[in-house]
């Protein structure tokens, strides 16, 4: 795969913010600050982050604070990828569990870049779904393991 260069790391008053833990808090979130939380995610199929392989990128996330929304666009390697849901559940997970619950969190892939695109986002904003998938043994561990040392002191 092509590997691409990573965007410096957070500044340090960034990771704070992150770290603050305090979920009834009402600090603003921006596009950088749900970059940071995803951007270390691992590829299920390589050992390389999903900016890395340029499947996410900041340009591909939009935050509506004042109505508490965060959408995730990622584009796929290739357009048959195999581990394209995979992926987006990852994505879906880490920000289900890192942003403060107040958020809609809606994660699809890029428009035009994989042919079951529709299908694939369908799943992935279906709560139903989410739930069903990630209370398969099988299916959490992996996901946990894309996951796994995303948080801003580990990755830092």
């Amino acid at each position: 795969p092509v590997v691409y260069a990573a965007e410096p790391a957070a500044a340090p008053a960034l990771e704070a913010a992150l770290e603050d833990g305090d979920e009834d808090s009402r600090d603003a979130m921006d596009a950088q600050e749900v970059f940071e939380l995803v951007r270390h995610v691992n590829d299920p199929e390589h050992p390389l982050t999903l900016e890395q392989l340029n499947v996410v990128t900041k340009d591909g996330i939009s935050v509506r604070d004042e109505d508490n929304r965060v959408h995730v666009m990622y584009t796929p390697t290739i357009p048959h990828c195999s581990m394209a849901l995979l992926i987006g559940l990852s994505l879906k997970v880490k920000l289900l569990r890192s942003l403060p619950p107040r958020f809609k969190v809606r994660v699809t892939i890029t428009p035009g870049a994989h042919v079951s695109e529709a299908a694939v986002n369908k799943q992935l904003n279906d709560k139903e779904r989410v739930a069903a998938a990630i209370e398969n043994a099988h299916l959490l561990g992996v996901v946990n393991r894309c996951i796994a040392h995303t948080d801003p002191v580990a990755a830092g």
